[in-house]
């Protein structure tokens, strides 16, 4: 395939991946710019519609695990919130009859012990998936520029 590729569809397919990188300056622009790209010209260039897929496959897992790992962080703020009432004197202490939760690991020496755990976990994951997200953004942006195919990782295929 490396052989027959023109310039334009190279480009084109670089410009696909690259475009992932507007999310930074439109909401889901690293969605809406791809598709866009894509389907205006998957039908004429084999190598632009195997890139394109690519590139939105790789998003749309990234947004799917970014996700579940704030679904998976919520019940710790939940069990948090009342507590943050409790300890700045609020008068608010009865949200915390509210709190049916029950994530009770007492900390004397550090107050927000419990969750900073789970949650700075959940977070750390987070930017983890931001880099991963950047540098193979990049990498199979150069890599298509050159006529080469390019596999992104922890991918979920959904458009086939």
């Amino acid at each position: 395939m490396e052989d027959t590729l023109t310039k334009h569809e190279r480009n084109l397919s670089a410009l696909i991946h690259a475009s992932t990188f507007s999310k930074f300056f439109i909401p889901f622009g690293n969605l809406i710019l791809p598709l866009v790209l894509w389907t205006a010209n998957k039908k004429e260039y084999e190598f632009v519609d195997y890139n394109g897929k690519q590139a939105l496959n790789f998003q749309i897992s990234l947004l799917l695990y970014s996700v579940v790992l704030g679904i998976i962080s919520i019940p710790f703020f939940i069990g948090f919130f009342p507590d943050i009432f409790d300890s700045w004197h609020f008068g608010l202490d009865r949200l915390n009859n509210f709190n049916n939760l029950n994530i009770n690991i007492d900390s004397d020496d550090f107050r927000f012990g419990r969750w900073l755990l789970p949650v700075g976990i959940t977070g750390l994951l987070q930017v983890t998936l931001t880099i991963v997200n950047i540098v193979y953004t990049i990498l199979a942006t150069i890599r298509t520029n050159e006529g080469q195919t390019f596999k992104y990782p922890i991918t979920i295929n959904f458009i086939k």
